[in-house]
């Protein structure tokens, strides 16, 4: 006992005084520029080794950085790292990995997260989150539902994973919802994993097509009362970034507006820090447009920023906070959970800072001088 005690002693000595010789060397080394892409996490006596991979997964192996994560089970471990920008990025913990592969269109993942429930994560961008979604797609879909005097007709650009659709049928006076996304295998997998959504897909108002929604848009005869943008962040390389432009809006979109028609569009990030990546612009490309444009921001937890939509028409928004309520109360079935009369009116009034972003803001959206949000991870690197 003895001697394994002092040979315990000594072990820890010396690792006490090569941790002490590191961290003295460290700031000369410059980190160690072979690192710079890892953080490594060790714990003393065969414990585990963490190792953080710069755009993805990172993953907790016992003993060693080459276990073979790509059991069919995939549990283990691990967190999911997203880059917000050139110097922030946010992980969420996992339980599993539900789904990962690539479409003909981008990258593709269904996460199972210990925080935030299952998400939809495409081109390393978190989509929507299961406990959180219901912020995300309330803003989205109801405002321009409820400033409509009597809305029908409804198509969806996007929106995949079926909640744009579903928070439409909501409303009685829906007839018919056409949602278009050009992903056939992220409606498969939503359909599959997503069973929120399950009703929605079966919906008989509910139309389905797999088209890119501007040549649908542009080969249809209907016009309809309500045109959304449920569509993935515009990335640079992605597929939907022609879908902000201003001849798209004029030429294409528009022209599908019945009369009173409005048109509603997430704007992406629209943070005190985030806005001016695509938010101000998306909202003045849609002013050159429309006579009418509101925007309005809301906070979701699971996007780590405040959030940004754009809701546009040629007809003006003139209803009061009580008028919304009594409209929620006698047109949408069931109850919502974040949307009221109060909480729309109040996200409508932007902070001084984003204010005169949005009053100053000259850039508008074209294909030749597009603005992207930064730093996506690839979802596919495990």
């Amino acid at each position: 006992m003895a001697l394994q005690s002092s040979n315990y002693t000594t072990f820890c000595s010396s690792f006490v005084l090569c941790f002490l010789c590191l961290s003295f060397l460290w700031p000369f080394l410059g980190g160690l520029s072979c690192f710079t892409d890892f953080h490594l996490t060790f714990l003393i006596m065969g414990e585990a080794v963490e190792i953080c991979y710069p755009n993805g997964f990172s993953k907790i192996c016992n003993g060693t950085a080459n276990q073979n994560l790509d059991e069919e089970s995939h549990h283990f471990d691990s967190w999911y790292e997203e880059t917000i920008d050139e110097d922030l990025k946010w992980s969420f913990a996992l339980k599993s990995v539900l789904y990962k592969g690539a479409s003909e269109y981008q990258d593709i993942a269904l996460l199972d997260t210990k925080r935030f429930g299952k998400v939809l994560v495409i081109d390393g961008k978190m989509q929507s989150a299961e406990v959180d979604e219901f912020i995300y797609h309330e803003c989205l879909i109801h405002p321009a539902l409820l400033f409509h005097s009597n809305p029908k007709t409804v198509f969806i650009m996007g929106g995949g994973e079926g909640s744009a659709a579903r928070e439409a049928l909501r409303h009685k006076s829906i007839e018919e919802v056409v949602m278009c996304d050009i992903d056939q295998e992220v409606v498969n997998f939503c359909r599959r994993f997503l069973t929120v959504n399950r009703d929605a897909f079966c919906n008989k108002k509910l139309n389905l097509v797999i088209n890119d929604a501007k040549a649908e848009l542009e080969g249809r005869n209907e016009k309809y009362d309500i045109i959304v943008g449920d569509l993935a962040d515009p990335v640079e390389g992605g597929p939907c970034y022609q879908l902000y432009t201003k001849s798209f809006y004029e030429k294409i979109l528009k022209p599908k507006l019945n009369e009173n028609g409005i048109f509603v569009t997430q704007a992406g990030p629209a943070g005190i820090f985030t806005h001016k990546e695509v938010f101000s612009s998306i909202y003045n490309t849609i002013r050159q447009v429309f006579k009418y444009v509101l925007a309005y921001t809301a906070h979701v937890p699971s996007f780590a920023d405040t959030w940004g939509w754009v809701m546009a028409s040629d007809q003006p928004f003139s209803i009061g906070a009580e008028e919304i309520d009594r409209r929620i109360a006698e047109r949408v079935d069931g109850e919502l959970l974040y949307l009221n009369g109060a909480s729309f009116l109040s996200s409508a009034t932007m902070n001084k800072t984003v204010y005169l972003s949005l009053l100053n803001e000259t850039h508008v959206y074209t294909e030749e001088d597009a603005r992207f949000i930064p730093g996506h991870g690839l979802a596919h690197r495990l």
